[in-house]
């Protein structure tokens, strides 16, 4: 397969993108490479520009959301700001990919707010059949009806009837694709409790059609008969397994043909050697991701992907492998591109994958509404000074105090915090340089927001990594901002196919403005009949 010209040329600005991003993270480094805990025990106000001082000093809460961690221009400042700042968030934005779904409508002010589905009921989506709400929180609601639109899409333009959903925990969206879209499926779980939880659930809802099948026939004739969808649709098949980031894409076909009770199961659930399919992941953890992007390109099986990643910092890293590495062996969860790796200065190590999973827009909403859980990163900061006055040789460690600990006041927290970690709760300090450093909370914050400005850009970095990966192995692909930001922060689906659609369009339409950026839209949610349909 040949990349179109329109691909090619997408291709090179995705990796001038990812050089840029790259040095942006470089020149900031000694921002990044530093941890708000130690705020003061490492002076680390000093790492920040004088000029920048003066300026993020002088930021309510409310502005820090704003004017730092919001995208757009940076307006209503009432003061003039240094023009590095202003290039760091200016920079910092334009290489991100816009996290807000095309056609979507931005957050109102103040953060927190849920999607339009939620409007009337906080817990159930307006958009669902009562049937896939039922053991289901709200954010998969939304994550399992937006992406189940693209998975039967995909199949369509694949002509692919078979899914394979990895990591499909309790099995909602395999049990939404089966029974909403008629397709068939296999879940692979690694945890027996999930798949048993799942198998459970399975059944429960076929009763459930059952029963409203009988109730809505009680003035026909055949007083027993079922809706003919509701017959044909064969139970979602979860088998119980571990997918290997690091195994062949043959063992992984022979744990989806291995056998697990099909005559429980259903027989139109089950895979067999030769059937195409499509490869889906909702919040694939770790390395489960680029697990399924290589079981993509490599699996002729495999004619569909649409991979929701999540958990960066649990991938690997040729620095810190999953398990002992082979010569010759470079597979890793990042990088994965040949470009990338190539790269000076492409690494991320663990604090950097862990940031860019933050949810930035839940922070800004916090900063909004000026939550008290905001000075938890002034009173750890204290308390880091506290336990190296203590105990010079230990540092940055795991504290695990009570719910709403931000509550007490500083001495309770801390001495909660102290016997915790096997140390003196009654242990003495000095006072008044406590108060000095609570009153600089202000600054703690500001300092932890320089840090999750570049948050977005860390995952975009990861996310261009894999898009270039596969464009490396000439296969189209694209990546979609599919859910709403402020509900489920891992909004990316990453959708590639071995077949395009009749049309020859791509999967979803994608363009790029003068400017570089890179413009998703969504497909269409498709309101296909099917025995159980959308409200």
């Amino acid at each position: 397969m040949v990349l179109p010209e329109h691909h090619r040329l997408l291709l090179e600005q995705q990796k001038q993108r990812a050089v840029d991003i790259i040095r942006l993270l470089s020149t900031y480094s000694h921002i990044l490479d530093t941890y708000v805990i130690e705020f003061f025990s490492e002076n680390l106000w000093e790492k920040v520009p004088p000029s920048w001082q003066a300026t993020l000093s002088n930021l309510t809460a409310p502005q820090m959301s704003t004017l730092l961690l919001e995208r757009g221009p940076c307006v209503g400042r009432d003061s003039v700001w240094p023009l590095s700042l202003l290039a760091y968030r200016a920079s910092a934005q334009a290489l991100s990919f816009p996290r807000q779904p095309r056609g979507g409508s931005p957050p109102p002010p103040g953060g927190g707010n849920r999607p339009q589905e939620f409007q009337a009921n906080h817990s159930q989506s307006s958009r669902l059949s009562h049937h896939f709400r039922r053991h289901v929180k709200p954010k998969k609601q939304h994550e399992i009806r937006r992406l189940g639109a693209v998975v039967k899409k995909l199949c369509e333009a694949t002509g692919c009837k078979h899914v394979v959903d990895i990591g499909s925990g309790q099995g909602h969206l395999s049990r939404y694709l089966a029974f909403r879209h008629g397709l068939s499926l296999t879940g692979v779980e690694a945890e027996g409790a999930l798949v048993t939880r799942a198998k459970h659930y399975d059944r429960e809802l076929l009763l459930s059609l059952h029963k409203e099948a009988a109730r809505s026939s009680k003035s026909d004739s055949d007083r027993g008969s079922l809706s003919a969808g509701s017959a044909r649709v064969p139970l979602p098949r979860h088998q119980l397994g571990r997918v290997d980031p690091r195994a062949p894409w043959e063992d992984f076909l022979q744990l989806l043909e291995s056998e697990d009770s099909p005559e429980k199961q259903g027989e139109g659930g089950c895979w067999r050697l030769g059937v195409p399919l499509v490869l889906t992941g909702l919040h694939a953890c770790g390395d489960l991701g680029p697990a399924a992007l290589r079981h993509f390109t490599h699996c002729p099986s495999v004619v569909g992907l649409t991979a929701v990643s999540c958990c960066y910092m649990k991938a690997s890293t040729p620095e810190e492998p999953a398990a002992p590495v082979q010569q010759g062996d470079s597979e890793c969860g990042y990088p994965m591109s040949t470009w990338v790796r190539g790269l000076p200065g492409h690494k991320l190590p663990y604090k950097l994958r862990e940031l860019a999973c933050h949810a930035i827009e839940d922070y800004a909403g916090r900063l909004k509404r000026e939550d008290a859980g905001l000075r938890v990163h002034c009173y750890r900061a204290a308390l880091e000074t506290i336990i190296r006055q203590l105990n010079p040789s230990l540092r940055r460690p795991g504290v695990q105090t009570p719910k709403n600990t931000h509550l007490l006041p500083f001495e309770g927290y801390a001495r909660a915090g102290l016997q915790k970690l096997g140390m003196d709760p009654g242990a003495r300090w000095d006072a008044g340089r406590v108060q000095s450093m609570l009153a600089q909370e202000r600054r703690v914050v500001a300092y932890f927001c320089l840090s999750l400005m570049l948050a977005p850009a860390i995952e975009s970095l990861i996310l261009l990594d894999r898009v270039i990966y596969l464009k490396e192995q000439s296969f189209p692909c694209e990546l979609i901002p599919l859910f709403d930001p402020t509900f489920s922060p891992r909004n990316f689906v990453l959708v590639a196919a071995k077949a395009r659609d009749r049309t020859g369009e791509p999967l979803a339409q994608e363009r790029v403005d003068h400017k570089g950026t890179i413009m998703c839209r969504p497909p269409c949610e498709g309101q296909t009949p099917n025995c159980v349909s959308e409200r």
